[in-house]
């Protein structure tokens, strides 16, 4: 009879740690299937396209912001971009195209009167050994023209990928990649688009996920929103057509 007691608290005992064991199971198993739920939600296709509606509806003739009439004009002035505005850029090139409207002139151009021209962009020692290698590198080895394809472009001093797929995308309507700028970086993350902690990265994500004929679109949108609307430390979330479709943790107002 002990003996029969023993065995009847052993089983309990037994059942009580099964029961235990599973109901920790089936917390760990429901928060992880929420959590695989939730990141799905963020890049379900629907969602994806209804961002993108978004996009067209608040800008829908969104186009790159530098000032160019022609291919050269457009890559010289994406490297005088870097760190420093689309404004300040767009102050400087008209006279710099006057003065040196080719890659053969701008080829030649003494360095001194290039880096004067070019001086308010900051950095440009370094955007003037840039811009003459680029004129160097067209003229001797593409006849002139800057090249239509990604491999020929991104071998031009000066034409990082980011720069590459400005100028294939603005220029020649060719969408090689996504352009990611601060802005489109930035944004991508914050509305759960992508999550790399590279610009690269990021561009491997959006081309996931994002139609190719929305490539190029996309990022001109993004950098206007980034601009006028979803701004970094204080972004105008009362004001943003997307808001119901964000769900970052920093928004500063809620539908």
């Amino acid at each position: 009879m002990a003996i029969s007691k023993v065995a009847k608290k052993s089983t309990a005992a037994a059942k009580k740690s099964a029961r235990s064991t599973a109901s920790t199971k089936s917390a760990s198993g429901s928060a992880r299937s929420s959590k695989t739920a939730s990141f799905r939600g963020d890049l379900a296709p629907e969602r994806t396209a209804a961002i993108l509606r978004a996009l067209d509806e608040a800008y829908p003739n969104a186009v790159c912001a530098l000032n160019h009439k022609t291919p050269w004009e457009l890559l010289v002035a994406t490297i005088l971009s870097a760190q420093c505005t689309d404004v300040r850029v767009n102050m400087v090139t008209p006279e710099l195209f006057r003065r040196f409207p080719t890659p053969a002139a701008m080829k030649d151009a003494p360095t001194a009167q290039l880096e004067d021209l070019i001086r308010t962009t900051g950095f440009f020692r370094n955007k003037a050994k840039s811009i003459k290698g680029a004129a160097q590198a067209i003229v001797e080895r593409f006849g002139g023209n800057v090249p239509r394809t990604l491999d020929e472009l991104i071998t031009v001093p000066g034409a990082a990928r980011k720069t590459a797929n400005v100028v294939l995308g603005v220029s020649y309507g060719l969408a090689e990649g996504v352009v990611v700028d601060t802005h489109v970086f930035r944004i991508a993350r914050r509305l759960h688009l992508a999550k790399g902690d590279t610009p690269q990265k990021v561009e491997e994500e959006l081309m996931r996920i994002l139609p190719r004929e929305k490539w190029i679109d996309f990022s001109h949108q993004i950098i206007h929103h980034g601009r006028q609307v979803c701004i970094a430390r204080n972004p105008k979330c009362n004001v943003c057509n997307l808001e119901q479709l964000c769900h970052s943790r920093d928004k500063t107002w809620h539908s």
